[in-house]
């Protein structure tokens, strides 16, 4: 019994040592795969029943006076005068060899990529009860994707380079409650039904599992990525 149990448990522990080798892969097979469900439900132009009861929750319940400027100041932060303001920060105050260059490009690709879904999709945005003007197709929803890719990337580069545990995470769950908050905002505003929201998270979280692998090294340097963490693990 005790030798079951031990090759139990080892078998176990390779399990889990392979699925931290594999995490980045992990992530992304999941999102494509939540993507690709809820994209099905589109083309079929099916009535989901996340749109429904985000509508029931966000919409008829949480509307007010005091919180439409509070949802229009987080939608705000996800539109390109402040993507661009807040690009020209991180090229002047964050480490590594070209941090805005890295922010820029994944940026600039996800945007890409949005458009071209958006064209090939072309589901129309829900109508009637918006509180803000938008133009173009809904899904994925931009603003999502772009809030997923920017602040996901800084909650990244922060997780890496960070040597106090704290602050590291203070800032990864700071930057994470503005990537939901935008997205919840594009709801409340009437411009985005959930599923393009949660389409474009999905998404957008995909592509950063590929780019902070492959792209995020040829900018920042092997030698600058996550240095701060290894010096506060030798102290």
């Amino acid at each position: 019994m005790d030798e079951k149990n031990r090759g139990a448990r080892g078998v176990a522990s390779s399990l889990a040592g392979l699925a931290r080798k594999n995490l980045r892969v992990i992530v992304a097979c999941a999102c494509v795969l939540v993507f690709l469900m809820i994209l099905e439900d589109v083309y079929d132009a099916e009535s989901m029943r996340l749109d429904r009861a985000a509508y029931w929750l966000i919409v008829e319940h949480l509307r007010t006076p005091w919180l439409t400027p509070v949802m229009e100041s987080f939608s705000a932060l996800a539109t390109p005068v402040s993507l661009v303001v807040l690009l020209l920060a991180v090229a002047a105050f964050a480490p590594g060899k070209r941090p805005g260059m890295c922010c820029a490009v994944n940026l600039v690709l996800v945007v890409v990529i949005n458009q071209v879904l958006k064209f090939i999709i072309q589901r129309p945005r829900p109508d009637g009860f918006r509180l803000a003007t938008a133009s173009g197709f809904s899904f994925p929803s931009g603003h999502s994707m772009a809030a997923m890719a920017f602040f996901g990337l800084l909650a990244w580069l922060v997780w890496k380079n960070e040597a106090d545990r704290r602050l590291r995470c203070l800032y990864a769950t700071g930057f994470a409650l503005v990537i939901v908050m935008i997205g919840v905002s594009r709801i409340y505003l009437g411009v985005h039904y959930a599923s393009d929201v949660l389409g474009g998270f999905c998404l957008s979280m995909a592509w950063l599992a590929v780019y902070t692998r492959v792209a995020v090294p040829l900018f920042i340097g092997e030698d600058d990525l996550g240095s701060s963490g290894e010096e506060a693990l030798r102290r």
